[in-house]
């Protein structure tokens, strides 16, 4: 002879593993942020003040001064090439 389950001990059954799935789902969440604290840091303590928005900016910054020595590099790379060219072609008619 069985015994009818109530409808609150099933309720119960049900929430008590809603609540412990929860349980575990916030000690991952926990975990993560932790560690993604301990991440941020590290990186604080190896790049200096810890503010990374900063040191983003001080980044895009010294990529627009590199950019424009490269920049400025290739001008006169390409100055120099057209001098070398006509150098060439006068020594070239010279020789002629």
């Amino acid at each position: 002879m069985s015994f009818p389950v109530r409808p609150d001990a099933l309720a119960f059954r049900e929430l008590e593993v809603l609540v412990r799935n929860l349980g575990e789902e916030l000690a991952t969440f926990r975990s993560r942020a932790q560690a993604a604290e301990a991440r941020l840091k590290a990186i604080g303590a190896r790049g200096g003040d810890g503010h990374p928005e900063e040191r983003v900016a001080q980044l895009e910054e010294e990529n627009r001064r590199l950019r424009a020595r490269v920049d400025g590099a290739a001008e006169r790379t390409r100055k120099m090439l057209q001098r070398v060219r006509f150098l060439r072609q006068q020594h070239a008619g010279d020789a002629k």
